[in-house]
């Protein structure tokens, strides 16, 4: 390659290198989560309101998509509804639910919700409406808090009318009482949204009991509606391909370069030319 063409061609493989490493192509493998602590929330990703779930269970906090997340509710969680008439909505005393507690307990997962990451602190002045939009599954699903007094205040319940909303206030960690009445794959379609329009909405994969929690990814997802970011983002990173390289940035790349290359020649062309002509 002539030395001017070589001069011009680093600079523009070079942006575009960058602009390849700055695109959001990674997509973390599906991971089971079955024990240790994670948390939903919303984030800014390229400028989108997103909603995540963040890992803690391995060394580094990992964000990953809903999708690519089971959370494993195994049998450590089984228990039995209490005989107190405050519980009673959690179903008959003696009956047999799986909690995830509001406070850790060890072998079972941690949920959490929180409104703390730095990129949205300037977006979540007014706190966020978390909402619940549908709950399928083979039995009842219960969020509820235990309450200052003693009595247990619900946040969202599968028993109620959909919509069900709640605020969250900025710079929020919490956690409350996850519990399901039977066993088997879960999906909870919830939305995270701003007071500004801005929101996401995505679906919780939730496993319960004996069986293989895999299952869950196959467990049918409620449509996540025009609000939704999360799923034109996977499916730009699917038309990227599987290895979430961004083929047309690639092929820019190739157009430019050989441009570059065409340049001098032809212009080399025209010189002997105009020789020719004298």
């Amino acid at each position: 390659m002539p030395r001017l063409t070589r001069a011009l061609a680093a600079p523009v493989v070079a942006v575009l290198a960058a602009l390849m490493l700055g695109q959001h192509t990674a997509h973390a493998a599906p991971v089971v989560v079955a024990d240790g602590h994670v948390d939903l929330g919303p984030r800014l990703v390229e400028g989108d309101w997103v909603v995540q779930i963040r890992d803690d269970t391995g060394g580094e906090p990992v964000w990953r998509e809903p999708s690519d997340v089971v959370i494993q509710v195994a049998d450590a969680a089984k228990n039995t509804v209490p005989d107190d008439p405050a519980y009673a909505f959690l179903g008959a005393a003696g009956s047999d639910i799986w909690v995830l507690p509001q406070v850790q307990a060890q072998g079972v997962v941690w949920p959490g919700w929180n409104t703390q990451d730095p990129s949205i602190r300037d977006l979540a002045g007014r706190g966020v409406d978390w909402r619940l939009h549908g709950v399928s599954g083979p039995g009842r699903f219960e969020l509820f808090l235990n309450g200052s007094f003693g009595a247990p205040e619900t946040v969202f319940s599968s028993r109620r009318p959909y919509p069900q909303q709640t605020g969250v206030e900025p710079g929020t960690h919490a956690h409350g009482n996850w519990v399901f009445t039977a066993p088997g794959a879960y999906s909870l379609d919830v939305e995270m949204a701003t007071a500004d329009g801005r929101s996401d909405r995505a679906t919780l994969k939730v496993h319960v009991g004996p069986g293989d929690p895999a299952a869950a990814f196959a467990a049918v997802e409620r449509s996540a509606g025009p609000s939704s970011t999360s799923a034109a983002r996977q499916a730009g990173a699917a038309d990227e391909g599987s290895s979430g390289t961004p083929w047309g940035w690639v092929a820019l790349a190739a157009v430019l370069v050989a441009g570059l290359i065409a340049t001098p020649l032809l212009a080399a062309r025209s010189r002997r030319a105009a020789r020719g002509d004298r």
